[in-house]
């Protein structure tokens, strides 16, 4: 199955062949993520880093994924420095800038909008955002972590309980990771959120069409002892207004007491962060730190293979990395990569 050429714009485009494909292919660069090795397979390509929304992990990532294949990243971020703000339409957008770039990866805050600005484009395109409505990449590497982190238990994805908690109504990465995961078997989904901010029906539905079961509660209670929690911030930003935010802030807050008393013992925690520290939110309170089940920081390492590997496969290069291998000259004490 070939990824060359191909936008990356919705989960809809994989099935489990495809999302083991792109896994391996992540696993390889490990050690060019970890400066055992480096590589210029990409030397001279350049990456349209277009990001009309705020973004800081997401944003570095995608450059940081572009550098370690040895290419350039031209960043463009905020929708006022770009011509957008003088009414140019996506389309015109994406004809130019897709003539200076090699591949594109792009977020926006309109749901759709990145398909419809890849209509346009010349080049590959990888969605970062779009709005409320999906996060194709943070799934992937999300469901990567989820894969590492269960195996290192002896689990695998298939038959295992993830309790989604938060804002499950704006938070586009579990939407998207919800529809990957309807590709597994037997999966257990415990959905917890306040009911103004419950998980679509389309996506609820999707997760009972494929034959999973699934519980929806608006309390922690009885409901956190998981495989995987999977945490999600008030999407304050999505609201019509700060204060309507405000309501919802701090109702689903984990710390380690609450994760002692209702977590099973090896309960593995995620978060696509950032995670709100703010007092009256603390969703992941900071006494988590220490607690080896506590992912979010092995997950966003994952961010930066799973986008290597996308570029790869998408410029059709994933062959040729090691060939273009050469050593790492400086200090670097990233010995290991994502360590449990």
């Amino acid at each position: 199955m070939s990824f060359k050429g191909q936008h990356i714009l919705s989960v809809s485009q994989f099935d489990r062949d495809r999302i083991q494909q792109v896994f391996q292919v992540a696993r390889s660069m490990e050690p060019y993520a970890c400066r055992k090795k480096r590589t210029k397979v990409l030397d001279g390509a350049i990456l349209g880093n277009l990001f009309f929304e705020p973004s800081t992990r997401t944003r570095v990532s995608f450059g940081c994924a572009f550098n370690l294949l040895g290419g350039e990243v031209r960043e463009t971020t905020g929708m006022q420095s770009s011509a957008l703000a003088k009414g140019e339409s996506l389309y015109d957008t994406a004809r130019v800038l897709s003539s200076y770039s090699d591949v594109i990866a792009m977020r926006h805050p309109q749901s759709g909008s990145v398909a419809e600005f890849a209509e346009g484009s010349r080049v590959p395109v990888l969605n970062g955002g779009d709005g409320a409505n999906e996060h194709p990449t943070q799934a992937l590497l999300d469901l990567f972590t989820i894969e590492k982190e269960l195996a290192a238990s002896g689990q695998s994805i298939d038959g295992m309980h993830i309790a989604m908690v938060g804002d499950l109504k704006f938070g586009r990465t579990v939407h998207s990771l919800a529809k990957l995961l309807c590709l597994y078997k037997n999966i257990r989904f415990t959905l917890i959120s306040p009911t103004e901010l419950a998980m679509p029906d389309t996506v609820v539905s999707a997760i009972e069409n494929a034959g999973h079961s699934i519980e929806l509660s608006d309390s922690f209670e009885g409901k956190l002892a998981a495989d995987i929690v999977y945490q999600t911030r008030v999407q304050e930003e999505r609201f019509a207004s700060i204060d309507e935010a405000n309501l919802y802030r701090g109702k689903f807050r984990l710390n380690q007491d609450i994760y002692t008393r209702h977590c099973k013992s090896n309960t593995v925690i995620m978060h696509p962060l950032p995670r709100d520290s703010r007092q009256d939110a603390n969703e992941l309170d900071n006494d988590l730190n220490l607690n080896p089940n506590l992912a979010i920081f092995r997950q966003a390492d994952n961010g930066v293979v799973i986008r290597m590997a996308l570029f790869a496969l998408t410029l059709g290069v994933e062959h040729l990395v090691s060939k273009y291998e050469c050593d790492v000259p400086w200090y670097s004490n990233k010995s290991s990569f994502s360590p449990l």
